[in-house]
């Protein structure tokens, strides 16, 4: 994961050439045909690019569907599942499937919190053990975010996560259940890096002929404003110029303003994600610092960010 113009997709890639993997697109914009450059579509092979037209929207829900399906078939391989994208919306549809779960109770989750500070998570794993041994028997004693959601849902309902696993009718495609899951997420320290890489990315984008890109959507005649295609940043902006709403200038300089609101949204959604490993850069891409949410984090001096990555995952490359 990561904010746009990361280098998630430069970091994918490299992993992918390293490791038995295949690429699953997480993004909103890639899986449109004939979004091409506004979209920065990567030459890589992935899956869920180019799949829909942009007349035919594509939804969180359709994701966690194609995504669960590519899960089975990749894995099905022998090979790794790599996600990787900036929809967080899309990751949160595939990985927290369970829509009819009862909702966070902040006063439990900080009692229980409590408690794992007096006594340690392992304790917190026996209490679970207790009255789930289904959900302690596929949980770690130290991942502490999926222990105090499961025991909380217990305190708070009296009913078991694993029952309410049962009673979902997708609870066959909870992720976690299935696979062992590490969710990283890479971006410089720096935003304004990131505000510079994306103003060059931008102006790169409209000498690859952007502006003719949108243009020839728009000269389909089947395609309107207030589909997702159209209302992708970067698009949304060319297209309004091409209506008369603004000239070519104002078009760009909002396409940039709204692209760098995007990478502060996606950064947000990320503050507040759990169990993610950060991966900080320098302004060159070099790594400057691996935060891991387990402790103590690894000592990542010399290394690659490539390197980093494969050292944290724990996976022998091919």
């Amino acid at each position: 994961m990561g904010p746009t113009a990361s280098g998630k997709t430069d970091l994918a890639i490299a992993l992918c050439e390293q490791l038995n993997c295949e690429l699953v697109s997480v993004d909103s914009a890639l899986v449109y045909r004939g979004l091409d450059i506004g979209s920065a579509k990567p030459d890589y092979p992935h899956h869920l690019v180019d799949i829909r037209d942009p007349a035919d929207p594509y939804s969180a829900a359709d994701f966690a569907d194609d995504a669960n399906r590519l899960a089975v078939e990749i894995t099905s391989r022998g090979k790794i599942p790599l996600l990787v994208g900036g929809t967080m919306l899309y990751f949160k549809a595939f990985l927290e499937p369970m829509a009819d779960m009862p909702p966070a109770d902040p006063a439990i989750r900080a009692s229980i919190e409590a408690e794992a500070t007096e006594h340690g998570w392992p304790h917190i794993h026996a209490e679970l053990a207790k009255v789930d041994p289904a959900a302690a028997a596929r949980i770690h004693p130290n991942h502490s975010q999926r222990l105090a959601r499961a025991l909380e849902v217990y305190r708070a309902t009296g009913k078991p996560m694993s029952e309410w696993h049962e009673l979902h009718q997708n609870s066959a495609l909870v992720p976690a259940d299935t696979y062992y899951i590490k969710q990283l997420a890479i971006c410089p320290t720096d935003r304004a890096v990131l505000h510079q890489r994306i103003a060059l990315r931008y102006e790169l984008m409209m000498q690859a002929g952007f502006l003719d890109e949108v243009k020839a959507l728009q000269e389909r005649g089947d395609l309107t404003s207030d589909l997702p295609a159209v209302r992708a940043v970067g698009y949304r902006q060319l297209w309004e110029h091409l209506e008369g709403q603004t000239n070519l200038e104002e078009a760009v300089k909002k396409g940039i303003a709204a692209t760098r609101q995007l990478a502060k949204r996606q950064l947000t959604w990320l503050r507040k994600w759990p169990d993610l490993a950060w991966i900080y850069t320098d302004a060159d891409g070099n790594l400057k610092e691996f935060v891991s949410p387990e402790e103590p984090s690894p000592d990542v001096s010399g290394l690659t960010t490539v390197e980093a990555t494969l050292n944290y995952l724990n996976i022998d490359p091919m």
